[in-house]
Order: structure tokens, then sequence, then C-alpha cells
């Protein structure tokens, strides 16, 4: 599928990546690119071939989060119309964090409040040394309202409260120290950092993997109880019963690779 502000490629090992393609602007987000976000984690998503989903910035920034003009007519737009607008950047969001498929963020360069959002989205955050982050908008005159049950899950509320009432910048170090990424790598090293995380993430069963995303989602905050505890027996006994949960554990007893692992290097071959 063609895209006017993105790039998408898919390699022989099943990783897709979605690159965001104004450069000119920071990679900023206007209405269709981030519809058009939407739609590209949502067809890797659905799609079988696909292992992982990489998520980067053309140029030299990650994503300068709204484009101020857009913004700026937002203003005179009605009510009804701003909020949908709204709405659209909240549903693009949830598509990355409800994506059965495992989704990196590779932050190459800045990040600022929607870009932050996005990073906080992603299962796995890779920033570039140089690379910085702000949650700017009350320098606006506004908040970082639709983003904020993503960046409150990944750096906590009281980070939170620090970030969004200064609307400071912070290096990549901070945002490690603070859990908004995972990982800093000098820009020369942040493909090898990925690929390094790519290969464990492709040594995993397929189908595991949405079953782990699911599985954070079910048991986050909630209490250890009864409930809980017969939910997670439940979904073990599942799967140790399925092809997969299967195959993983007689390919470990037989002391070689499963299937999955097996496929992916013949398609690299």
């Amino acid at each position: 599928m063609a895209y006017q502000y993105l790039l998408t490629e898919l390699d022989a090992r099943g990783v897709a990546r979605i690159t965001l393609n104004r450069p000119e602007i920071k990679n900023a987000f206007n209405e269709l690119l981030i519809s058009e976000i939407e739609q590209a984690v949502k067809t890797f998503g659905a799609d079988d071939k696909v292992r992982a989903i990489v998520i980067t910035g053309a140029g030299d920034a990650f994503s300068a989060g709204a484009d101020l003009a857009m913004m700026k007519q937002a203003g005179k737009d009605s009510a009804s119309a701003n909020k949908q607008g709204g709405r659209h950047l909240g549903h693009m969001l949830n598509a990355i964090d409800d994506c059965a498929k495992p989704v990196i963020a590779l932050v190459n360069g800045p990040a600022m409040g929607g870009g932050v959002g996005l990073v906080s989205a992603a299962d796995i955050a890779i920033a570039a040394e140089e690379a910085f982050f702000a949650l700017s908008e009350t320098r606006l005159g506004i908040i970082p309202a639709v983003i904020s049950p993503f960046v409150v899950r990944a750096i906590g509320v009281r980070q939170a409260s620090r970030f969004f009432l200064t609307a400071e910048r912070f290096d990549a170090m901070k945002a490690r120290e603070i859990g908004l990424v995972h990982m800093v790598a000098m820009g020369a090293q942040l493909e090898a950092t990925l690929d390094g995380v790519l290969k464990n993430i492709l040594s995993c069963g397929p189908k595991a993997l949405g079953e782990a995303k699911e599985l954070i989602r079910r048991v986050a905050y909630r209490p250890i109880d009864d409930s809980v505890l017969e939910e997670t027996a439940g979904l073990i006994a599942r799967l140790r019963a399925s092809d997969e949960g299967q195959e993983g554990i007689s390919a470990f007893l037989e002391k070689r690779k499963p299937a999955w692992v097996a496929a992916a290097k013949k398609d690299d071959a």
C-alpha cells in the first residue's frame, strides 16, 4: 500500500519497518500521517508473515509531535471537530498498544509531545544517544491529554508530574532512567542494537508473543487473588497444549531449533 507520509518495508525475516517521512518538519503529525500510522500498524499486525514492527523517523528526528500549523487551524474548528482530531491520535496510539506483534520504537532523534506518546505506546524503545525528549505542551498553553495514559503508564505518576509541569527537555539517558526507553545506543550502533533485540524476538513463538502482550494487559495492576491465579492457570494450560507450545517444548528437549526459527533462517538464506 502506498502512503504519502510513510515509508514501509518488510524484510525476509518478517520485520516490518514504518518510517515517518516528513523530515522537513521533523516528522510532525498531521491528520493524514496519524491515519497512515494507524493503518500501517493494523495492516502489518494482521499479516501472518510479520514477526515484529519497527517505527522510526526519516532524517534527524523521530517526531516533533503535533504539526503546529494543524493545531493552529484546529483551534478555529468546532468543538466536535477538534475532539475528533484528538480521537484520531488516541486511536493511532491504541493501535500500536493493541497490536498482536511486538512494536519497537527506534528513536533516531528528538521526540517531542506526541512523539513521546508514540514511544510510550510501543512495547520496546531504543534511543540514539543524541536523542532528546520533551513533553512541551504546557509551554504552548495546552496539556498532553491524549498521550497521557500511555506516557504515565511508561514513566509513572511522579515522573509525569515533573515533565508535564516543567515541559523541560531531557536526554536519552534520563529517558532510560525514568523508563521511557529501554536502551540507549550511540547513533552508529543504533541498528546493531535493534538487530540484537530482533534476534531475541525472532527466537520466540510468534503466537506466544501476542499472548504475552495480552497477558500483561490482563494482569497489570490487578490484585493477585484467586481470580487472577485461576485465569493464568487456564492460560498456561491452553498454551502448553497448543501446537506452538508443543513444538517449542519438543524442540528444547530434542536440542534443536523450533520450527519458527528454522523457517526464519531458511528465508534468510
